[in-house]
């Protein structure tokens, strides 16, 4: 069983051989273990069963105007100074007086997606994820600041519809181009919703604004007969009904923290795949390696026992995660 086809039958419900998993890292871990087992190429050797493909901006168009500071596509400036990863948003490009004409960079242009056949290639027996980071409520904060935005759902519809119906045709363009691909299996979007208890923006308002959107860029993603995954931080168990009834097949990260994860497992476990699941913010962070066996070993008997899970760690795991954990972590997951 290749481990497309394992993640595959988990995503379908139906039993695998082991639970198929996948690990993330912020840099500064991945240089962490990479000291640690003295090999700059570990993470190929994990047995990762996912990869992400991603549309890629060229260098002279994104890219660091100063130091520690970094322009994307969209023209937004961070400040990665401290967070290297992302960084923090410094400048919000858009207000009522541009938002309709404000450009975003050309969602379908072969520029973007010129290294997409290679990897593809190379990774021909993994489940591939075409990836679009900040994709929706995230991309409207980072152009025009989320206080602006969240005062908008309450007192600003005009601008706030505005600018999430620009996003949603242009999420749908870049579905279109993903679908020209026919090893990619899912389109996955990042959007954090939630923040440790609830909604940031309540359910009544995600679901007036961003539903019936994520709706209409979902059912263009089953026109490719690909499955819908959605990555959203956060305490967002009050919408997985939603999230259901609109088409999603996957929901990642899974926190533990927020949700009761095997009560979610029992509730829609047959309806979703849930990938994530292991504790960051404390099993891996401040547990014993024995404490990370125990969980890891948990997690893959209670939801992955008849499919529908992808074990991974509820995040890309951060710098200060002891290095011997995240050695359990994998040592674990390999011995399944």
């Amino acid at each position: 069983m290749t481990r497309k086809e394992r993640v595959w039958k988990a995503v379908k419900h139906i039993k695998t051989d082991i639970v198929p998993y996948s690990i993330g890292f912020t840099i500064p871990a991945y240089k962490k273990m990479a000291r640690y087992y003295n090999d700059p190429d570990f993470g190929e050797k994990i047995g990762n069963h996912i990869i992400y493909v991603e549309r890629r901006p060229l260098e002279g168009e994104v890219g660091f105007i100063k130091e520690g500071f970094y322009k994307d596509e969209f023209g937004v400036i961070w400040d990665r100074r401290i967070d290297k990863d992302i960084g923090n948003v410094c400048t919000y490009p858009v207000d009522e007086k541009n938002v309709e004409i404000y450009p975003f960079p050309d969602p379908q242009a072969d520029k973007y997606y010129q290294h997409i056949p290679e990897l593809l290639r190379k990774y021909n027996d993994c489940f591939i994820f075409g990836s679009i980071g900040f994709s929706f409520f995230e991309r409207a904060w980072t152009l025009a600041g989320m206080e602006k935005i969240l005062l908008s759902f309450v007192d600003n519809a005009s601008f706030i519809e505005t600018l999430l119906d620009r996003l949603t045709d242009w999420l749908i363009q870049v579905v279109r181009k993903f679908g020209e691909y026919p090893e990619i299996d899912v389109i996955r979007f990042g959007d954090d919703w939630g923040q440790q208890h609830g909604l940031i923006m309540g359910p009544h308002h995600w679901r007036r604004y961003l539903k019936p959107r994520l709706a209409k860029i979902y059912a263009e993603v089953k026109k490719y007969n690909k499955f819908v995954a959605i990555h959203s931080c956060g305490d967002i168990k009050e919408i997985l009904p939603d999230l259901i009834e609109i088409g999603v097949d996957i929901f990642n990260p899974f926190q533990p923290e927020v949700m009761d994860v095997y009560e979610m497992k029992e509730k829609y476990g047959d309806k979703l795949t849930f990938y994530g699941g292991i504790s960051l913010q404390k099993t891996l962070t401040f547990g014993t390696p024995e404490d990370v066996k125990k969980e890891v070993l948990d997690r893959i008997r209670r939801i992955g026992k008849d499919g529908g899970y992808i074990a991974s760690p509820s995040h890309d795991i951060p710098k200060d995660v002891p290095a011997e954990n995240i050695d359990m972590l994998i040592k674990t997951l390999q011995s399944q």
